[in-house]
């Protein structure tokens, strides 16, 4: 085989655990590229990067929960009325209550906890579709926000406000760039090289074949390349901003989500029954505890995003949340997810929210009004998607069907029934 096509077996066809993951990051970078070129430049500065974080975080949030709702065949329409709802209820509590932040930020994560109960009793124990359930529960907590605030606007204290408005401090000697950004980049480094090894040392123990050394070492030079680059920009921001708090709750949970679809039993039913719920339910899966409990995750990862907007906008206010829904459902279909549940990654959603949101920056530093950047993001989106299933019925390179490969079931092929001698049609098959 030669080099190209072991590198491209490897890189974005291969059943290594990183396969997927790099090759819709390099679809995310083509389009980062694309953008820097027509704005001069400006898209990779430190500072656009972390307003980026610090502006899309929340969708990105939402986008993680969604993934699981998704991939276990639901849908969920309530996420931007949920996060709104929580915010004004959190931000009252503070404002006439005294509430300290930090239990503000607890009892937002109960109101998620409670909400998401709720819908997914209704879902996982009654039978209603979740469609309609998630629908109500947007006309409901919607008018539960603009009913509890009155449709004002209500203020947050300072301190609650560092999760959605904070960095990363400053902290040890002058380097001129933030040093907690430079060491959180270090570790990341170190544990994208730790987990290859660890793959690699998997692999040979149980005598799996191994991608070449060279492979293995342009995939390690790229990852911590984009890490090492990601770094340096949000290290070498402006005095007093770094990476954002937001950005580093984002970080921990996609590390957190995809841990838990990937290696554990729950993961595993998730995906179980979003691919057949009847056989799963067959083979012990549990399918009212696993639609429960996915309905009841989005709902708390909808308040941690309605805190972290309400935060960063230093109020809670009517047109909180207003489609939101509409953009984590955008990423996840983006990043590779299956409309009929069954398939779909954390990371792919997580870049498929990234190449919503740049798009978006992109167009705002273009000066395209925000009336056709809707419009852009719009026909962009069915395009890119119609492009993929074209080329996919032709054979071509597809980059979704490249992306879902390591997801397929097998399906194998009906033998081609021989037509049998009209003296044989009446004899019956032999036991044997």
């Amino acid at each position: 085989m030669s080099r190209t096509k072991d590198l491209q077996k490897n890189l974005f066809g291969g059943t290594t655990s990183n396969a997927r993951q790099f090759g819709m990051i390099s679809t995310l970078v083509a389009i980062v590229a694309l953008f820097q070129i027509w704005t001069g430049g400006l898209t990779l500065t430190s500072g656009n990067l972390i307003a980026v974080v610090s502006q899309y975080s929340y969708i990105l949030i939402l986008a993680i929960g969604m993934l699981m709702v998704i991939v276990a065949g639901h849908i969920d329409l309530s996420v931007g009325s949920v996060a709104a709802f929580t915010g004004i209820v959190v931000a009252k509590a503070m404002q006439e209550y005294s509430l300290p932040w930090p239990l503000g930020i607890v009892l937002g994560l109960l109101v998620g906890v409670a909400i998401g109960a709720w819908q997914g009793f209704w879902v996982a124990y009654i039978g209603v579709p979740a469609f309609i359930v998630t629908l109500a529960g947007m006309l409901l907590f919607r008018g539960g926000n603009q009913y509890i605030g009155n449709a004002d606007t209500v203020p947050v204290p300072e301190g609650f406000r560092e999760i959605g408005a904070g960095f990363l401090p400053e902290a040890g000697p002058d380097t001129g760039y933030n040093n907690l950004t430079l060491l959180l980049g270090a570790v990341a480094c170190a544990g994208v090289v730790w987990r290859e090894w660890r793959a690699r040392r998997t692999r040979h123990e149980m005598n799996v074949d191994l991608a070449p050394v060279w492979i293995t070492a342009v995939r390690l030079a790229v990852m911590t390349g984009v890490i090492v680059f990601a770094t340096l920009r949000f290290a070498g921001g402006r005095i007093g901003t770094s990476l954002p708090v937001s950005g580093i709750i984002l970080i921990a949970l996609v590390l957190a989500y995809s841990s838990y679809t990937r290696n554990t039993i729950g993961g595993r039913h998730i995906y179980a029954v979003g691919g057949n719920a009847r056989a799963a339910e067959l083979s012990g899966v549990k399918l009212r505890r696993v639609n429960f409990l996915v309905m009841l995750n989005m709902s708390v990862l909808a308040a941690l995003a309605g805190m972290i907007f309400v935060a960063r906008s230093a109020a809670s206010g009517p047109q909180d949340g207003l489609s939101w829904e509409l953009d984590a459902i955008a990423a996840v279909f983006i990043g590779g997810a299956a409309v009929s549940g069954g398939l779909g990654t954390v990371s792919g959603s997580i870049v498929g929210g990234l190449v919503m949101a740049l798009l978006n920056n992109g167009l705002q530093l273009e000066g395209v009004g925000s009336d056709m950047v809707q419009i852009i993001k719009g026909l962009v989106l069915l395009l890119a998607v119609a492009f993929d299933v074209y080329n996919k019925r032709q054979g071509r390179f597809s980059v979704i069907g490249r992306l879902m490969r390591p997801f397929r079931r097998d399906e194998p092929r009906a033998p081609a029934e021989p037509s049998a001698p009209a003296s044989d049609a009446g004899k019956a098959p032999v036991a044997g």
